[in-house]
């Protein structure tokens, strides 16, 4: 089986950098999604998606899916580039601009 290594981002939804810690595999989809006639509703018959495998290091996670014989892609890590910011830097006297909403 085929299997994808990453390092979950953040979410848009929290300032914080929670649950981003660990690594995580999932299982590539085996089946074609497809609507069901009846309901209208997405589903298929691969239930491997629903699985999702956190690990504490990229190693550990290699190392599971080595044993148990599943070929695996990693994505690598992406680094985050902070940008140091002020609340006085928009009162700043070499501001080019001057400061309004």
């Amino acid at each position: 089986m085929e299997v994808r290594i990453f390092k979950p981002a953040k979410t848009a939804m929290q300032s914080g950098r929670a649950k981003s810690n660990s690594w995580v595999m999932e299982f590539e989809p085996r089946d074609a999604v497809r609507p069901d006639p009846l309901m209208g509703w997405s589903g298929s018959a691969d239930t491997s998606k629903q699985v999702r495998l956190s690990f504490d290091s990229r190693e550990d996670a290699v190392a599971y899916a080595e044993k148990h014989g599943h070929s695996y892609t990693i994505h690598e890590e992406r680094s985050r580039k902070i940008k140091p910011k002020a609340y006085a830097d928009n009162f700043a006297y070499h501001r080019i601009a001057p400061w309004t909403h």
